[in-house]
């Protein structure tokens, strides 16, 4: 090829590096620059410039490209977003939809089947039998100097709550409700003498509404056999029976019948009594004219003179094997000589009158 300036041999560099040669062509292309070295650093530097524009033509289109798929990202973007929040407003509406027709569905099944007129019932019908005694402290700090002075034990606080509970073991256990123990600080309990003996709830059962507590005091103690059995069979409807309690600070008797051999509501842990029994009564014992336990008082119907309800003695055993104390449960179990069989009402109620105690919940 002649070459006449530079702007033909450029010419004929362009052919050349666009693969518009023959192979002869590129091999002359070649020669020449070989024997001519102005040339050849004239092809590097054009080789140079035009690779360069090359690629700027590349970082061009690829920012193009790129500015492309940014718009359409954001229009998916936001096209997913408006999505989303259609979404959100229909998942939010159709719960709110589904909560309301379950709430309405379960507030009218309650309404139906009478739930609210139970809950009425019970909260207006039930009564526990835990009585305030801040209104009652008739020699109570003439008795709790004498505590103190005698005894050396810790000052009481003032009395908020009374019971009563029992003796269920010749080594320090007494029964009584849960209502009365619940939320208690301290405990105490007082004999028909007027002692009283620091004690502590060792095991509670909320649900059967019974605890378990024993004394602390070392100068606590009971005879060795505890006079009353502890009857596990049902007892008959219309049975005498009787209790011994304190509505007051002084123990007070009651006698009655077996009225029903389920409790409030249909409650097969407890009887029905028909026995006058006021706040105080709560956790003291039921017997039969027998002298055998028969259950713990609980709790009383509003408005009905006579019916309360006491607890089976079963549902106390049954709660006691829970408590898992070996020494508890065998004192329990072994006890199964009645020594009030033979004896009259009245001096039942004499010799029972020393294992029940007014329990002081402070």
């Amino acid at each position: 090829m002649e070459i006449n300036n530079k702007t033909d041999f450029y010419a004929w560099a362009d052919k050349f590096i666009n693969k518009q040669l023959s192979t002869q062509e590129e091999f002359e292309f070649e020669s020449f620059c070989e024997n001519n070295p102005e040339y050849k650093v004239l092809f590097q530097e054009h080789l140079s410039v035009i690779q360069d524009l090359k690629a700027w033509e590349r970082r061009k289109k690829f920012q193009a490209n790129l500015k492309e798929v940014s718009n359409t990202k954001d229009s998916k973007v936001r096209s997913f977003k408006v999505f989303r929040g259609k979404l959100q407003e229909y998942i939010t509406a159709n719960i709110a939809v589904a909560a309301t027709i379950a709430i309405v569905s379960v507030f009218s099944t309650l309404w139906i089947s009478g739930y609210y007129s139970n809950l009425k019932k019970t909260n207006s019908d039930y009564s526990a039998l835990r009585r305030e005694m801040n209104s009652v402290k008739r020699n109570v700090n003439a008795q709790n100097a004498v505590i103190k002075n005698i005894r050396n034990v810790e000052k009481e606080a003032d009395q908020q709550y009374g019971a009563t509970g029992f003796v269920i073991s010749s080594k320090g256990y007494v029964i009584t409700n849960y209502h009365v123990i619940s939320g208690a600080d301290s405990i105490y309990l007082q004999n028909n003498e007027g002692e009283s003996f620091k004690s502590e709830v060792i095991y509670k059962d909320e649900l059967k509404d019974l605890a378990v507590l024993h004394v602390l005091d070392t100068l606590f103690s009971t005879p060795k056999e505890i006079p009353y059995t502890f009857k596990t069979s049902d007892t008959d409807l219309g049975e005498q029976l009787y209790t011994l309690g304190f509505p007051r600070d002084e123990a007070v008797y009651g006698q009655g019948y077996l009225s029903s051999s389920t409790g409030y509501g249909g409650d097969t842990v407890s009887y029905q009594i028909s026995i006058p029994v006021n706040p105080g009564n709560s956790g003291g014992p039921v017997l039969d004219k027998n002298g055998n336990l028969i259950g713990i008082i609980s709790g009383k119907q509003t408005g009905i003179d006579g019916a309360a309800f006491a607890i089976k003695t079963k549902t106390l055993l049954e709660m006691l094997e829970q408590a898992e104390d070996p020494s508890l449960i065998e004192s329990v179990h072994h006890n199964n000589k009645n020594l009030l069989s033979h004896l009259s009402r009245t001096d039942q109620v004499k010799e029972l009158a020393k294992f029940v105690y007014l329990v002081k919940v402070f």
